[in-house]
C-alpha cells in the first residue's frame, strides 16, 4: 500500500473484510469552506458505514484472547487479514461508531437482542472486577483516627464539640477551649467531670488524658469548662488547708511545722503522715449516717472499730486511694440527707453509676473537707501536682522576656504641655504638671454636670454610663439570688479574694459584694450616695464614694478599705 499523498488528508476503517478510505478535499485558500456541509457529510458515510457492519461479533477476553460461548481457546497469532476464512470462523473486531450512532441507539428501548455487541476496548479500566482502582486491595490500607470528638459544656449549658488528638490532657484542652472562646490565659481554667445523676462532679489533674476519664463516664454524664482558683492554692498557703490538729504529723512533733517542710512531707513518698479527724460515713444498705474516726494514708481511707485506735486489728480500710477519684457532692444534704452540707464521695474508676460502690462521706466544716480532698489528692500524685503546678509559673517566666510592654517613639516624646497663653509651652515643673491635670480634671466634670442639667441628647453622657457600665464586666451576674452567689463561689474554688457583684434583692438602688474570706462567704452592700446632684457609690456610708461600680472595683483590688482582704479573683462565667 502506497502512502497518501500531503495534500489529502484520509480516515481509514478496517474490518475483517472491508478496508475503505474516505478522502476530504482540501480546500482552496482563497474559498471559503461551507463547515455545515462538510460535517453533514461526514455525518451521512458514518451512517451508512455502520448500517453496512454485520451484527455479529466476538468480545474480548480481559487479557486480549478471543472468546466463544462453550469454547476455549489456547492463545493463538492473529489471522491474516487476507486469507480467506469461512463465514463460522469469521472474526468482527469493533467498529467505529459516531456520536450521532450513539444517541440514536440511546433513544431507542435499549434492547439488547436489536443492538450490536461492542467489545469494551479498554476493559481493564472500565470492568469492576479487574479495575485497579475499584478493588479493594489496590486501595492503600486506611490509617485508624487517633482523633476524639468531645463535648464541653459552659456554665450557661451551652455545649462546644472539640475535636481532640487521643493523648490530649485536661491541660491541653482549658488551653485550646481559651483560645477557641477569647478568655484572658490566667491559669486558672480547669476541666470539672460532671456526673448529674449521681450528684458528683471533681476537677480533673492537669496530666490526666481527656479521652481516657470519658471512657469511663456514662451518657448522662459530661464535662464543663469553669475557673478553679484553688486548684493548686495548697502550695501557697499550706497553712490554711491543713489545720495542725488535723495532721498527725504535726501533733507527733509537738511543734509548728513550717510550711515548706509539711509540703515536703506530703510530697516526699519515704515520710508518713496521715490526716486524721471524724467523719460522718453513709451506711450502704441503709439512708443512715455513722461518724466514725477516720485515717487518711497513702495506702488507703481506714476507719477505726474502736474509738480513735491507730491499731492495725483495729483499722478497716474504707476505699483505696490508687484506684479511685475523690469527688464533691452535690447538694448532699438535700438528696442524700446528710448531717451538713460538706460532703464528698470516693468513687473507684470501674464503678459508673451503682449507688452501693460510692463511698459517701461528710465532714462538720468546709476546712476539714478541703483538708481530706487536698490530702488525697497528694496522696495519690505526689510530685506530679508539684510539676503540674510549676510548668504554667514557668512558661510565663519564658515568655515575660517577650511579652514586656514596649513604648512607642510617641509615647516616649509625650510632655505635659500649657495652652492658656497665645502659645503653647512645655511644662517641666512635675508639681506644676499635677495640678494642671487635676484643674482639667475638674473642669471636665463641672462641664459634664452643667450638660446633665441642660439634658444631653446623647446616649453616651457620662451619668448614664455610670449607671450601666458595670453590666458588661465579667465579676458583675445581675439578679442572681444569694444561694446562686455562694453556689458559683464554691465551685470556683473559696480562696480569699474570690468576689463577684450583683443586684441587691431588698434594695433595688443598691448592690451586692459578695466576698470569700477564709473559705467563709460575706456579703457587703453596696449604696448609691448623692451629692451636688451627682451619684456616687460607696461601701463604707459614703467614706469613700466612687463615681461608678468599676473604679469602686479597681479601688479595692489596690486596696483592702473596709475589706476583710483585698479583691483578688473575679468570679466569671465564660460563654462557650
Amino acid at each position: 500500500m502506497h502512502p497518501l499523498p500531503a495534500a489529502m488528508e484520509t480516515t481509514s476503517w478496517c474490518g475483517p473484510r472491508t478496508c475503505m478510505y474516505l478522502s476530504l478535499p482540501q480546500p482552496q485558500p482563497e474559498d471559503d469552506v461551507d463547515l455545515e456541509a462538510l460535517v453533514n457529510d461526514m455525518n451521512s458515510s458514518f451512517e451508512n458505514l455502520y448500517s453496512s457492519v454485520q451484527c455479529e461479533s466476538t468480545p474480548l477476553l480481559h487479557n486480549g484472547q478471543l472468546h466463544r460461548l462453550g469454547e476455549t481457546h489456547a492463545p493463538t497469532h492473529a489471522p491474516n487479514l487476507g486469507q480467506q476464512t469461512s463465514p463460522h470462523h469469521r472474526l468482527h473486531r469493533s467498529q467505529p461508531m459516531h456520536i450521532l450512532a450513539v444517541r440514536r441507539l440511546q433513544e431507542q428501548q435499549y434492547r439488547t437482542s436489536s443492538l450490536p455487541a461492542i467489545p469494551n476496548p479498554f476493559p481493564e479500566l472500565c470492568s469492576p472486577a479487574g479495575s485497579p482502582t475499584l478493588c479493594p486491595g489496590s486501595l492503600p490500607p486506611s490509617e485508624p483516627s487517633d482523633k476524639s470528638i468531645v463535648k464541653v459544656f459552659s456554665e450557661d449549658c451551652i455545649g462546644k464539640v472539640v475535636e481532640i488528638p487521643a493523648e490530649m490532657t485536661a491541660r491541653d484542652l482549658c488551653q485550646l477551649l481559651v483560645y477557641k472562646s477569647h478568655c484572658v490565659d490566667d491559669n486558672s481554667w480547669a476541666l470539672v467531670e460532671h456526673h448529674p445523676a449521681m450528684g458528683l462532679e471533681r476537677c480533673l489533674e492537669d496530666h490526666e488524658v481527656v479521652v481516657q476519664v470519658q471512657a469511663s463516664m456514662t451518657s448522662e454524664s459530661k464535662f464543663l469548662f469553669r475557673k478553679n482558683y484553688a486548684k493548686y492554692e495548697f502550695f501557697k498557703n499550706p497553712l490554711n488547708f491543713f489545720p495542725e490538729q488535723m495532721v498527725a504529723w504535726c501533733q507527733e512533733s509537738n511543734s509548728t511545722i513550717p510550711p515548706s517542710h509539711l509540703l515536703q512531707s506530703f510530697l516526699n513518698s519515704s515520710s508518713c503522715p496521715e490526716i486524721q479527724g471524724h467523719l460522718y460515713v453513709k451506711e450502704s444498705s441503709r439512708k443512715a449516717w455513722k461518724k466514725q474516726h477516720m485515717f487518711l494514708r497513702r495506702s488507703g481511707l481506714y476507719v477505726s472499730t474502736k474509738g480513735a485506735s491507730k491499731e492495725p486489728r483495729h483499722l478497716q480500710l474504707l476505699a483505696d486511694l490508687e484506684d479511685s477519684n475523690i469527688f464533691t457532692v452535690i447538694a448532699g444534704r438535700r438528696i442524700l440527707n446528710a448531717p451538713t452540707e460538706y460532703g464528698f464521695c470516693i468513687k473507684p474508676n470501674r464503678v459508673r453509676s451503682e449507688q452501693k460502690e460510692l463511698r459517701m462521706l461528710c465532714a462538720e466544716d468546709e476546712q476539714s473537707r478541703t483538708c481530706w480532698m487536698t490530702a488525697f489528692r497528694l496522696f495519690k500524685y505526689g510530685i506530679l501536682l508539684y510539676q503540674n503546678y510549676k510548668i504554667p509559673q514557668q512558661r510565663k517566666a519564658l515568655l515575660s522576656h517577650f511579652s514586656a510592654p514596649v513604648r512607642s517613639v510617641s509615647e516616649n516624646s509625650l510632655v505635659a504641655m500649657d495652652f492658656s497663653g497665645r502659645i503653647g509651652r512645655v511644662i517641666d515643673n512635675p508639681v506644676e504638671a499635677q495640678s494642671a491635670a487635676l484643674e482639667e480634671g475638674h473642669a471636665w466634670r463641672k462641664r459634664s454636670q452643667r450638660m446633665h442639667n441642660l439634658g444631653s441628647p446623647s446616649p453616651l453622657h457620662p451619668s448614664s454610663l455610670s449607671a450601666v457600665i458595670h453590666k458588661t464586666q465579667l465579676w458583675f451576674h445581675g439578679r442572681i439570688t444569694r444561694e446562686e452567689s455562694h453556689r458559683m463561689i464554691h465551685q470556683q474554688g473559696q480562696v480569699d479574694g474570690l468576689f463577684l457583684l450583683r443586684d441587691s434583692q431588698s434594695n433595688p438602688k443598691a448592690f451586692v459584694l459578695t466576698l470569700c474570706h477564709h473559705q467563709k462567704i460575706k456579703h457587703f452592700q453596696i449604696l448609691p450616695c448623692e451629692e451636688d446632684g451627682q451619684m456616687f457609690f460607696s461601701l463604707d456610708d459614703g467614706a469613700t464614694k466612687f463615681t461608678d461600680l468599676i473604679q469602686l472595683v479597681e479601688f479595692y483590688q489596690l486596696n483592702r478599705g473596709v475589706l476583710p482582704c483585698k479583691l483578688k479573683h473575679p468570679c466569671t462565667i465564660v460563654a462557650l
